[in-house]
């Protein structure tokens, strides 16, 4: 396994750890919309903190990476793309990929296209 690919493999791992941890904001969200509007207004103030925002981003991020790394592993499932070089520059597009939509994501959190009705 080259370098390369064992990177990507350890990055979609902490990805997956990451996104599964982030998952608690999800559970507290849907917690205090079962609990009444009281608490769906206490949690909706807090998870509109700008500290928060700054870790959805992070999410976004490991959301982008895990996707792009998920199909690559994907397509690994069907045979293709094992050889050495195949797999290097396959890492390479998982980065580009994940960039691009973890910065497409962002950008549209940021300008509000993520905001509650």
């Amino acid at each position: 396994m080259s370098r390369y690919s064992l990177l990507s493999s350890i990055s979609n791992r902490a990805t997956g750890i990451v996104l599964t941890c982030g998952q608690l904001l999800l559970v507290y969200w849907l917690i205090a919309a079962a609990s009444g509007a009281q608490a769906y207004a206490r949690a909706a103030a807090v998870l509109a903190s700008p500290a928060l925002k700054a870790v959805y981003a992070v999410l976004l991020a490991a959301f982008a990476y895990h996707l792009a790394a998920g199909i690559r592993h994907l397509v690994w499932d069907t045979g293709h793309g094992l050889a050495r070089d195949q797999s290097r520059r396959s890492a390479g597009w998982v980065i580009t990929i994940a960039v691009l939509l973890a910065a497409a994501l962002i950008v549209w959190m940021v300008l509000g296209g993520a905001s509650a009705p």
